[in-house]
Formats: C-alpha cells, structure tokens, sequence
C-alpha cells in the first residue's frame, strides 16, 4: 500500500514539475523575444515599393527552439512562417541551438555552466532523448522543421543547388513561396565524434557553425575563456564538413579560429549573424581584418539587428553596420542575419523589415544594392555551396 501511495505522489510530482515547465516555456518565449515597437509597421511608399520587389534572404532565425508551430500566426516572439511571409521572406535560414550555458556573457561564457535547454525541452515536451543529449536536440529541431514543409506545399526545405533554383523558379508564379535551411548553431551538437556530421547532414543539415556562445572541442568562442583556435578534433569536423558540401558559419567564432578555418578551407564562408567593431566595439563583431578575409573568399557577413551587435535600438544601426562592410570590403559581401528569436530585442518583428529597406535606402544604398544585400549575396553563395544533389 505505502508503495503504491509513494508512487502516486511521484507520479503527482512529475505532473506538477512538467506543467510548471509547461507554462514557463511560452513565458520565458515572451520574456526573451521582444521587440522595441509593436506591429503594424509603416515604411515609405517608395521603401515598400522597392521592398516588395525584393526577396529577403535571412541567414539566421532561432524559431525551432521555441514552443510555437512555425505554421501558425503568433502575438509573441519574433517569427512564424505568416509573418515571414508578411514581411517578404523568401529564404529563411533556420539555427539549432542545444547548449546554451547560464551566466553567458560577452565577457566569456563558462561551457561547464548549468545548461538551460534541457529544462526548455522538457518544458516542451520534446522526447526524453533530447533531455540529455545536444545531437538529438538538433536533430529533433530538424524534424520540426520537416513536418512543417510537409504540411505548407509553398514552404521548402533546400538541400541541393537544385532545390534553390526550383525555389527561384516557383517564387515567380507564386510569390508565397519560401525556402528554408537548416543551420547548427555549434558543433558541441556532434558530441565528440566526427561521424555525427553525417548524421545531421543526413537529417537535412546544410550549414553549421563550430562554436556558439563557449569554447568546445573544436576550438574558441569569440565570447569563450581560451578564445583558441581550431584543435586536432576541430580540423577532422572542418575536413569533413567540406567533404559533405557544408556551408561553414563563422558566427560565434574567436579570432583564431577563423583564421585557422580560413587557412584549411577553400571557397565562400559565411558569418550568419554579427556586427562589426569599427560601428560597434565588441568582442563578438568582426573586426576589418576579418572582413576583409572573408570578403577575399567571396564570401558574406550577415549584420544582425540587436543592440548590442550594431550598438542601437533602430534599423538605422544595422544600416549603418552594412554600409561599413559596404564601404570596405563591398556591397556583394553584406548580408542580413537578424538572430531573430535568439533570445534577443530587436526593432520589429519580421512584419516590419521595409523599415530596414528604408533605412538602408536613407543610409545611401540604391534599389539594385539593397536587392543583393537583403537576398542577392546568400543566394550567390549557397549557389557555390549548396551540394549539387543529394
């Protein structure tokens, strides 16, 4: 009897521990992801016109982390696949985040600190399997987002060069139409073995970034402890990326090891979601040096919107942020990179990117440069790194 009463109130507990986790989800959603003015937004007439022709490309979107259906039109948060929509989206790049320490802080970030996701899966319900394990986080990620494709014909999951130019092909006679991508946001998501790449390549996977907030087995964070460069463990992951036809992200990233990944790679890589030092002093922003290497790659850096990437609250900071890349490196190597939903404030939700339009059209920008700066760039490179099949 005393047993089956001891069994009942454990069973009790874990009812009241995943309903407390239940509510606190959505809550911590609304908490983290905010914006500096509500919808609905109003640009220029000229900035809209000159937005609706565009097809916004975005290289960075935490969405998959959070307790909403990407399908369903949200009041909180940054995201949803309507909005998107909305505010001209035409290629979505989406991040699995599975490890993100307590006390992060852009003056280093401890990876052996308590790590908040796996009360964040739980509090969701993800499978029990995610709880423990930072593969299967992403992977579960992955999965979210597939069931999502599968379920909207106009949204597409790109794998190949193919599925971009179909994505190109069919966005001309259905404007609705939207790709994504699948992104790591750190490969301490491999757990120690190289093979894992596979794995998550397999699973739909086509750019991943080494670090993420804290150092790891593959090298330095830009807001790590050591701030090293790539390790013996790091190199094999990058050969093997570049075997697999991966697109590396240098987001997150300490200065050494983008030298090191730039010195062992050839080709175009990315830098998804940052600022740079000469608008914004940072550890975490790129340095001219940095763009500068990248840019001789033929590669992109992806400005994001948050306040302490560009130093401001406004999408006049982020323009301001572009027109240095512009200025010198070139305007075939700015990008957008938003980190919407990444646990971050922005200006507006993604309803309300004219307003960046417009500030990049005050900041200088023509009609023709803004169209490669919000999308004509990322598509260049995913076009020279995207696998060509399957």
């Amino acid at each position: 009897m005393l047993r089956l009463v001891l069994y009942a109130l454990a069973g009790l507990l874990v009812l009241v521990v995943v309903g407390y986790f239940a509510a606190a989800a959505p809550i911590a959603d609304a908490r983290y992801n905010t914006v500096q003015a509500e919808p609905p937004y109003d640009a220029s007439e000229r900035a809209q016109a000159v937005h609706d022709a565009l097809m916004v490309a975005d290289l960075h979107n935490d969405l998959l982390l959070w307790p909403r259906d990407p399908r369903t039109r949200h009041e909180r948060g940054h995201t949803d696949v309507p909005r998107l929509r909305e505010g001209g989206m035409g290629l979505q790049v989406f991040a699995a985040v599975t490890q993100v320490p307590m006390g992060r802080s852009y003056a280093g970030t401890d990876a052996d600190a308590l790590d908040q996701i796996p009360f964040l899966a739980a509090a969701q319900r993800w499978p029990v399997r995610t709880w423990t394990s930072r593969l299967e986080r992403a992977r579960y990620q992955a999965q979210k987002l597939r069931r999502a494709t599968a379920r909207d014909e106009a949204l597409m999951l790109l794998r190949t060069r193919a599925d971009l130019n179909s994505l190109l092909g069919r966005r001309r006679e259905t404007p609705s139409a939207m790709g994504t991508l699948l992104s790591v946001e750190g490969l301490h998501a491999l757990e120690g073995r190289v093979a894992n790449v596979d794995t998550l390549v397999d699973d739909g996977y086509r750019m991943m970034s080494l670090t993420h907030l804290h150092d790891n087995a593959l090298g330095g964070s830009s807001t790590g402890l050591r701030n090293g460069g790539l390790t013996g463990f790091g190199a094999a992951v990058v050969d093997r990326l570049a075997a697999r036809d991966v697109t590396i992200d240098l987001a997150h990233a300490s200065e050494a090891l983008i030298d090191d990944v730039l010195a062992r790679t050839d080709g175009p890589v990315v830098v998804s979601h940052t600022g740079v030092r000469a608008t914004c002093d940072s550890p975490r922003n790129l340095s001219d040096r940095h763009l500068e290497a990248i840019a001789a790659r033929e590669g992109v850096i992806g400005v994001g919107l948050w306040e302490t990437a560009v130093c401001g609250t406004g999408p006049a900071a982020a323009a301001a942020a572009m027109r240095h890349v512009a200025d010198r490196v070139g305007v075939e190597h700015v990008a957008l990179g938003t980190d919407f939903d990444g646990t971050v404030s922005v200006p507006f939700d993604a309803t309300g990117l004219p307003l960046l339009t417009e500030a990049l059209l005050d900041e200088g920008f023509s009609p023709r440069e803004v169209e490669r700066i919000m999308g004509g760039n990322v598509v260049r490179v995913l076009r020279q790194t995207l696998p060509g099949a399957e």
